[in-house]
């Protein structure tokens, strides 16, 4: 890849291009093969990965059920790189091909929910929890959900890609995303160094949206990168994010379609509150 790169008048698709996922991206909609989706026993139906937009809604759905609501759910293990986004019952879900994706069998007929923000706000209007019904508070949790959902992929798709995906490493991208991705830590710590959660004194969707992304940066679980970006200078942020990792449904919802990492702390599917207990990973894979 030369540096002194001149694009073409038209562009067109090198598939060999684009180095670690490049097979979860292309430039068109649309299936690619006929592939029902399974469906389990419970009202919702959860389509997903544990990246940190899929678990944005196990968090979620982990923290209603520990707050009593009736929000049972079966989580089915879509592997992007195994191109399951792309089979036509996930298309009919959401036509985007991203992950999360809901189906609400509770209502008749059933409610597709996709984009994870979308998820969020359905989840928590539904059950009316963890989005304050007081105008200004609703508004700020709001205000800071969508600022998750504008700035986090200048993190993932800029920072995350170029810093520890892409098959080069460059100077520029690296330096523009990683300043923009510490402006975006300096507006949290300053939001937080006044707030106990992000968007005030009430845990909310804003803070599920935002802790799977920039929590997990700066506790040193995505692109071993806490050190580039001097986490630990972001102190206010480092707190809130150790006080939501110590959160039991938090724990339990970062497990919920994982595929990575040890096998303890994964949970590839979840069809019941005991399978945390029974159908990790570890105990479904014979021992060496």
């Amino acid at each position: 890849m030369s540096q002194d790169y001149i694009p073409p008048r038209v562009w067109t698709w090198d598939k060999e291009n684009g180095g670690a996922f490049a097979s979860t991206n292309r430039p068109i909609a649309g299936p690619t093969h006929d592939k029902e989706l399974p469906v389990g026993k419970h009202p919702f139906q959860l389509y997903s990965l544990a990246t940190p937009n899929g678990q944005k809604v196990t968090i979620m759905l982990e923290e209603l059920l520990a707050a009593g609501k009736d929000a049972e759910y079966d989580a089915w293990l879509i592997r992007i790189s195994e191109g399951d986004q792309f089979g036509s019952g996930f298309v009919s879900v959401n036509p985007n091909s991203k992950i999360p994706a809901l189906m609400d069998h509770s209502v008749s007929p059933p409610r597709r929910v996709f984009e994870s923000g979308s998820i969020l706000v359905y989840l928590a209007e539904k059950f009316g929890a963890f989005l304050p019904t007081d105008p200004v508070k609703r508004t700020e949790t709001l205000n800071w959900l969508f600022w998750q959902m504008g700035s986090a992929p200048l993190l993932g798709g800029g920072f995350g890609h170029f810093f520890a995906y892409a098959p080069e490493k460059f100077e520029y991208p690296i330096n523009r995303y990683a300043m923009e991705v510490k402006r975006q830590l300096d507006v949290l710590d300053r939001q937080l160094a006044e707030h106990e959660y992000v968007a005030g004194d009430e845990y909310s969707i804003a803070d599920i949206a935002i802790w799977p992304w920039y929590g997990g940066v700066v506790l040193g679980r995505a692109y071993d990168a806490a050190e580039f970006l001097d986490a630990q200078s972001y102190t206010n942020v480092l707190r809130w994010a150790r006080q939501i990792d110590a959160r039991p449904a938090v724990a339990r919802g970062r497990m919920v379609n994982k595929a990575n990492g040890p096998l303890e702390g994964q949970l590839r599917e979840r069809h019941d509150a005991g399978d945390f207990e029974t159908r990790t990973q570890d105990k479904l894979e014979p021992a060496d």
